[in-house]
């Protein structure tokens, strides 16, 4: 895949379009465990008298939200307002250009929140529309959508997937004991969302040592997607080699600096990826630069002394003057538990070197 830079096309938005937009992001929201990796759109229909039809898109292979809504509205789409929440595509993939079942609709205006930087995109879907004697507006919540629509966009735009990194720490920090054990920091409540952060996820990446110290599963367990069935699984990867009967298996087992693990899943279509650990792995993608969201869970527990395993393993910065700072994004109660949500801020971690072959 190659990266690419989104176009920009500054138009107007009229009066009610932001709350129409939001509807349109709550039920894309719906599609969420449905989509990946295509991007998780909403589209809301709306006729001149008010009456409205929604769509959101369904799972690969399935129709796209615009054609979901176009389909519920029928003939009523024509003269008709479509406000979805990325640009229409205007290619053929395993359905038809989205675009054209727009113009085929015979709508009188679209509104767009944000193009896709989707190369065979790239405003394209603009500029098809306008030439159809379609209004075009772009812009209306898009603030709303770029973050809903951050792993597919930075995807798009990097080639690389979207990284978090999950942690579940101690109020001390620790992620284990000194003998290593690990089971269970936190809370049944906390370990629910734990899956359900799998489940928007397209692959999940451990060390090969937690692999040998855990045997973990890293399966999705008790979640279900909109329509009622299991999400798709994640693959598993693994940075170094498993034992062909550890639990992780059948897993993708791989090696090498990280940029490039990366660069790898993204041309296997792995929009967003879920780096679970343990602390060695945790610790390079960090000093790497590479995470996109930190996703801590912190139990109020305490080991109590300096002989627990950290976060994060590894050199840190020398002095606090350079210490890693980010911003809070999100903040969650789980029970007794707390879900912290940290994104970067400007400043960069300390070595931003990408060499390290993680095994954990």
């Amino acid at each position: 895949m190659t990266p690419s830079t989104p176009s920009t096309i500054e138009t107007a938005t009229g009066p009610g379009d932001e709350a129409i937009m939001a509807r349109a992001v709550a039920r894309a929201e719906h599609s969420r465990l449905l989509a990946p990796p295509n991007p998780w759109v909403g589209c809301v229909v709306v006729a001149d008298d008010g009456t409205s039809w929604e769509g959101g898109t369904q799972r690969p292979g399935g129709p796209h939200a615009e054609r979901v809504a176009l389909a519920a509205a029928g003939a009523r789409a024509a003269g008709a307002t479509l406000y979805t929440t990325l640009e229409p595509c205007t290619f053929r993939g395993r359905t038809g250009p989205c675009v054209d079942a727009v113009i085929g609709a015979g709508v009188s205006r679209v509104v767009i929140a944000v193009l896709d930087p989707d190369p065979r995109v790239e405003g394209q879907g603009v500029a098809a529309l306008r030439a159809a004697g379609i209004e075009v507006s772009v812009g209306a919540g898009a603030e709303l959508v770029e973050r809903q629509l951050a792993p597919y966009l930075h995807h798009r735009r990097t080639g690389r997937p979207f990284v978090v990194l999950k942690l579940a720490a101690t109020l001390d920090g620790r992620t284990a004991a000194p003998d290593s054990t690990s089971f269970w920091i936190t809370g049944p409540e906390a370990r629910a969302d734990v899956h359900r952060l799998r489940a928007e996820c397209d692959a999940i990446i451990v060390g090969a040592g937690t692999v040998r110290a855990d045997d973990p599963r890293l399966t999705v367990r008790d979640v279900v997607a909109s329509d009622g069935a299991p999400p798709r699984p994640p693959i598993r990867v693994v940075l170094g080699r498993a034992a062909p009967d550890a639990a992780v298996q059948p897993a993708r087992e791989m090696s090498g600096e990280l940029h490039d693990v990366l660069a790898e899943l993204g041309e296997l279509d792995v929009v967003q990826v879920l780096v679970e650990g343990g602390a060695g792995v945790a610790g390079a993608f960090h000093r790497a630069g590479l995470v996109d969201r930190y996703v801590f869970y912190v139990a109020p527990a305490l080991l109590g002394g300096e002989d627990g395993r950290p976060i994060l393993s590894g050199a840190g910065v020398p002095t606090m003057a350079d210490a890693w700072r980010g911003k809070l994004d999100r903040v969650v109660k789980f029970g007794d538990d707390v879900r912290l949500d940290v994104v970067p801020g400007a400043a960069a971690p300390g070595s931003t070197k990408a060499s390290d072959e993680a095994s954990d």
